[in-house]
């Protein structure tokens, strides 16, 4: 049993991995014939795209009420992104991000986690009982109410972006468009295998969470939330690879600011998300990821190879933290 649970989960991750691609290339070829400038692209349908994946695991996981792995392979995704994603683009090569993303993007992102985090659990962490928690025990609750506030938010940020485009049009030629019908079947595709995917990820993963006795929090913080980022490592590193290092950083924050304002909003608005003291410290953890990318990245003008490396250490010291933590 255990190990068709492990096979279930990859063929959801392959699944999600391959509607991801699909739905990214219809969706921004559709926008390219619907002339939306490139710039609303990259920052909300190519980020959007490669969080498909998270966006089917978390809001399936709160249609079947597994409210931890919602939350967790958010908060996962995004430690993930900064420290492993840009860290080993980084290590292949030097890795820059334009003053827009480093003024704007990145930290609207920073104040998005915080946002997340006082609404998850204000009362607990203004009474310092969150400090006295195990951490399985309840820290607070992402409301309905909540959730509509992150999605109102993530709102307002791509009406700003589609306005701020509009004042700074890009030059250059359109290219070779995708007909309509091309578009629709590959962005139609790629939903079937996104939705797919993520119930495939979400059985698999509760029930191997449950044969190891391992808790959901932990199960999503690791194996599902590395998994569901495979699409954004694939794309970054390729990126990098290419010398396109400005892709990546846009790549990775953008797809941070639609998984907490977005995912996790929707993902409340559907079914209420209880928050434990496990939840509250990972996102405490991000905020300090977010800090640490952001001086790197502000330090040099580009993250080096060294801090690189420095970033990949943090994230395993962070998964050991989270294993051998009760």
């Amino acid at each position: 049993m255990f190990f068709i649970c492990v096979l279930v989960l990859i063929i959801g991750f392959l699944f999600l991995i391959k509607g991801a691609d699909l739905f990214v290339e219809g969706s921004a070829a559709l926008a390219k014939n619907f002339r939306v400038p490139g710039l609303v692209i990259g920052l909300t349908i190519v980020a959007a795209g490669t969080s498909a994946p998270e966006l089917a695991v978390s809001t399936v996981a709160a249609l079947r009420g597994a409210n931890e792995i919602a939350l967790s392979n958010v908060v996962g995704s995004n430690i993930f992104n900064l420290l492993s994603v840009l860290g080993l683009c980084a290590v292949i090569y030097p890795v820059s991000a334009e003053a827009g993303v480093l003024k704007r993007d990145f930290p609207i992102s920073i104040l998005a986690a915080t946002l997340v985090l006082f609404l998850s659990c204000a009362d607990s962490v203004c009474s310092g009982k969150v400090f006295q928690m195990k951490m399985g025990d309840n820290a607070g609750n992402l409301g309905r109410i909540a959730g509509g506030i992150l999605m109102a938010l993530f709102l307002g940020y791509i009406v700003f972006l589609i306005r701020d485009a509009k004042r700074h049009p890009e030059q250059g030629e359109d290219g070779i468009r995708m007909p309509l019908w091309k578009c629709f079947l590959r962005i139609t595709a790629g939903l079937a295998l996104i939705i797919g995917g993520g119930q495939a990820v979400v059985y698999g993963a509760k029930e191997i969470a449950r044969t190891l006795e391992m808790t959901e929090t932990l199960i999503g913080l690791t194996v599902v939330a590395v998994g569901t980022s495979l699409p954004e490592l694939v794309t970054s590193i390729v990126a990098a690879r290419k010398g396109e290092t400005g892709l990546a950083v846009g790549n990775v924050v953008g797809s941070n600011i639609f998984n907490l304002l977005f995912i996790l909003g929707i993902s409340a608005v559907i079914h209420p998300v209880g928050v434990n003291a496990a939840s509250v410290y990972d996102l405490g953890i991000l905020l300090l990821a977010s800090l640490l990318t952001l001086f790197f990245l502000r330090r040099g003008k580009a993250l080096q190879r060294w801090e690189g490396f420095v970033m990949v250490g943090f994230y395993i010291a962070d998964m050991i933290f989270a294993i051998v933590r009760k």
